[in-house]
């Protein structure tokens, strides 16, 4: 079984967010959330909160399929970050020119799977 959550206009750059998501990426899901619980990174809670809601949803699909899923048999399948909206604003500078701030925003997703389902594919 497979679960997806997804965290969108996160505000932090893509490439801080994906040096935190890198790290993660293909481990089992409690592990992953440790070294996000411990990472330095501010966009780290950001991403931890995304895996939570990832393995809660993992949860809730197979509770409604009358199963049951545990979060050691949890692995993070895919995570990857992707660029959103940019906001621009500008900031004075010398001689009278304005010098442009590019506040950049990303989306997290994070997809996790069982790990028997994992060994089929």
């Amino acid at each position: 079984m497979e679960a997806k959550a997804q965290a969108r206009y996160v505000r932090s750059t893509p490439q801080k967010t994906r040096r935190v998501v890198n790290e993660i990426r293909g481990k089992r899901a409690l592990e992953a959330y440790d070294i996000l619980r411990f990472a330095p990174q501010r966009v780290a809670e950001d991403v931890r909160k995304v895996l939570h809601s990832a393995m809660a949803n993992a949860k809730d699909l197979a509770g409604r399929d009358g199963g049951s899923v545990d979060a050691a048999d949890l692995v993070i399948k895919a995570a990857y970050v992707d660029e959103g909206p940019t906001m621009k604003r500008y900031r004075p500078r010398a001689q009278g020119r304005a010098g442009r701030i590019l506040k950049r925003t990303s989306h997290v997703t994070i997809v996790v799977a069982t790990d028997t389902e994992e060994g089929d594919e």
